[in-house]
Order: C-alpha cells, then structure tokens, then sequence
C-alpha cells in the first residue's frame, strides 16, 4: 500500500472508530491495556494469553502451564504501563532518568545482575549496560556501551523537542515509530529494550490523544525484519511503514470486533454473525454478550462471565448450554483447562 494510501486509510479508520464510541465502553481502556502488554510479552517469549492476563492482573488468578517467569514478565510491564501512561497524562518530558526508572519496572522480577571489568550493573534497576551485545547470534553490534549515556542523553533532548511541536496525526504517530527504532537502535539496557521502545512509543501516543499502536505477536518476523532492513538502508520509511500498517491492523480489528459484538440483532443478522431463530430481545442482550466475550476470551470461567455480564452463575450456566444447543458454542478440552469456542 502507497504511504499516503497508508495514511488515509489511517486517517478514515480513525474517524470511524471515534464515530462508533469504542473508547467509551465500559473498561475499553484497561482490555486495550491488557491486549498491548500481552502482545509485547509474546514477542518476548511469553506464552500467557489475553485472559490468563486478565484473570493474573485482575483476581491474582495463575494460570496454570505457565511459568512463574513468563507470569511475572507481564505483572512488570504492567506496572511500568501504569507508571507510563500517568506520565503521559501529565506530559512529563522524556529524561534518561525517567527512561531508566520505567526499565527498572519492566525488569524487576526477570532482570539480572551482570559483573564486567568497569563494575557491577543490573538491568533490574534499570542500570545502563556496561558491556557490548550483539543482535542476536552472529549479529551486528550495537553502539558501544561507551556511548550509551551520551546518545541516550541526545534522544531524549531530540524527543523533547520533537513532541513540543505542532504535528498532525500522522506526524505524531510517525514520532512514536522514530522514537521506538531510536531506542532499539541505542539499546540502552542489557535485557527489556523491546518492551522498553514499544512502551515509548504508547506512552508517546498516549500523550497525543492517539489510539495505540500494538506490535502483532504473529507478526514478529515481520517486525524484527522492518528494524534490521531499516538499519541497514538508513531511511526511517520502512520501519514507518511497517508501524502504520500495524496500526491499520489494530484498529480494523477493532472496528470489527465492535460490530460483531454491538447488541443491535439487526446489524447482526445482516453481517451474518446470527441466526434468524433469534427473536427475543431479552435474550438476545445475554447471549451475544456472553459470545462476545467467549469469543475474545476463550477460557474466561463461568464465574468471570457471570461477573462481566452481571447475571448469576445459574443463569449463565444456562445460556452456555443453550448456546451449545444452538451451535453457537463448544467446549474443546476439559472443564478445568480447556477453551471456548464461538461458531458465528
């Protein structure tokens, strides 16, 4: 897709989304939040879902199969979102200092202790590196360690000045993608860089009024590769690019998502997501809702429905089964461990 292509499809889909009111669902917010943190921890290595994340971070629930490190990756970056996002709403400015207190959040429980010739440092307090890594194995280094401090020093001056002035939406959301490469590029710290530069960058959009941009987990390769070409060619536009096209994604996603789960039976049966069988509008309000939400947590407990749609227990317990009657929904797996499965 050509660039201005790119920011005109951008540009509409934003319209539509502030059109339809998705910010103002009820908890909008807080499941966004959660969908960028679980995003980001995948690209790292995590395997934890959506709604394990929010069964973890909102009744302490762990999930099981997962590890305990993999649990406490997402407890800390959502703790240095929390600490992000109120510096945002307060448009603090960017200083080494700042950057190096929220590093100490993404790293607190997984970071490690590192021992080298110039000292000690550990990237659990979000101490800069004192040693030379490499991209990975056989890979380009990174800028010296040597020069970390005083290029840091320089970013954060550079954004600083960059947010101070007047930019259009795309100007600003361009900003964000300059900054995350920037931060990637320097690698400040010895572990969390990823998650560090993709938490400036929301907290940049955030800033801005902007709907957040999510680095799709199926889309690691992708964005691995949109970062080594753009090092390699020198120009911002491929990175850029690859950034807008992954926020075109995330929010069509949720355009969709909306529509699908608007509770007007009628645009429903239009997009094809309901039988004609349904007919009571009663009813129509509780199952869809419950779909809704099976849909985008699939193994959300019976109880956490309950609670997200304000029904008893009893009464949802019903709608599943009727739901399963109706071919709407199965059960894949076992009642402790398994997985819901909307049929639209």
């Amino acid at each position: 897709m050509a660039k201005t292509e790119q920011i005109d499809k951008l540009l509409s889909l934003i319209d539509k989304y502030r059109a339809m009111g998705i910010e103002s669902q009820i908890d909008y917010e807080k499941f966004y939040l959660y969908s960028i943190i679980t995003h980001s921890t995948a690209i790292e290595g995590s395997t934890v879902t959506e709604t394990e994340n929010q069964l973890l971070f909102d009744q302490g629930l762990t999930a099981s199969g997962r590890t305990i490190a993999e649990q406490m990756m997402n407890l800390d970056l959502k703790a240095a979102y929390t600490e992000s996002i109120a510096l945002a709403k307060g448009k603090a400015p960017v200083t080494v200092s700042m950057l190096k207190h929220l590093s100490s959040l993404v790293m607190k429980n997984t970071g490690s202790s590192y021992k080298t010739a110039l000292g000690e440092f550990s990237s659990s307090k979000g101490d800069l590196r004192l040693l030379n890594v490499t991209a990975g194995a056989g890979g380009k280094s990174y800028l010296s360690y040597t020069k970390v401090p005083a290029a840091l020093e320089e970013f954060c001056q550079w954004l600083n000045r960059e947010k101070s002035k007047d930019l259009t939406v795309p100007e600003r959301y361009n900003l964000s993608f300059d900054a995350h490469y920037y931060l990637v590029v320097i690698h400040p710290w010895a572990d969390g860089n990823g998650r560090m530069a993709r938490l400036l960058m929301n907290q940049i959009q955030f800033e801005a009024g902007l709907i957040p941009s999510k680095v799709f987990k199926e889309d690691k390769g992708d964005y691995i590769k949109a970062l080594v070409q753009t090092k390699e060619s020198g120009t911002l536009d491929i990175f850029r690019e690859f950034m807008l096209e992954e926020t075109i994604k995330g929010i069509s996603s949720d355009l969709n998502s909306y529509r699908q789960s608007t509770e007007d039976p009628g645009l429903l049966r239009e997009a094809g997501f309901l039988p004609w069988s349904y007919a009571k509008p009663k009813k129509e309000k509780s199952r869809v809702k419950i779909l809704r939400l099976l849909g985008r947590y699939p193994r959300m407990t019976t109880k956490t429905i309950a609670e997200q749609t304000g029904k008893s227990v009893k009464t949802v317990e019903k709608h599943l089964a009727r739901l399963k009657r109706d071919g709407l929904l199965k059960r894949e797996g076992s009642d402790r461990s398994g997985r819901w499965v909307v049929i639209w």
